[in-house]
């Protein structure tokens, strides 16, 4: 789960099913009030499947759905919980109270992308719809995605997309964040 409003559809599958109780529902996460059965739990993973998403048993699966969690946040939604002048590793490292290299590792493992292009990947597709408001200049842009110039947020953009920013602009094509 990638937004609130993945929360939403996740209460409203649960809310359906008999004998399954929500005690919390998060970015990632749900804690059941009590133990489900396998049936219960065929019926949920069956219901959720439908909407999009699925059961993560995997405590490594769950690691890495937490560290895109963390980043979607800080990028998408402004969460502001990274500091300032503090950089992914080390915010990823105090959320989660592991060795970041071992994150890296098992993120790339599982993503096939490391943690640093999937945040890449992330503040394009910021950046994408920050273009499209057409509210801020590209350096106010680079400036709130923490880049160090308009410039670098350019070349870094026509890496991933293959178009400069003001080609896109015109064009204004995006993906869900949950795609990425």
């Amino acid at each position: 789960m990638v937004c609130d409003r993945c929360i939403r559809v996740v209460e409203q599958v649960v809310a359906e099913l008999k004998g399954v109780n929500a005690k919390q529902i998060g970015l990632g996460f749900m804690e059941l009030e009590e133990p489900i059965d396998s049936v219960q739990r065929v019926q949920l993973n069956q219901a959720l499947a439908t909407e999009g998403f699925e059961l993560l048993d995997d405590e490594k699966e769950q690691r890495v759905e937490q560290i895109k969690n963390l980043i979607v946040k800080e990028v998408h939604h402004t969460a502001n919980k990274k500091g300032e002048n503090q950089n992914y590793s080390s915010f990823l490292t105090k959320k989660i109270g592991m060795d970041y290299s071992y994150l890296n590792d098992l993120f790339s493992a599982t993503e096939g992308k490391t943690i640093g292009q999937f945040i890449t990947l992330q503040k394009i597709e910021r950046a994408k719809e920050l273009l499209i408001y057409d509210q801020l200049s590209l350096a106010e842009i680079a400036d709130q995605l923490e880049y160090n110039s308009g410039q670098y947020l350019s070349a870094q953009f026509k890496r991933v997309t293959g178009m400069t920013p003001s080609v896109f602009k015109k064009i204004g094509s995006r993906q869900a964040i949950d795609k990425l």
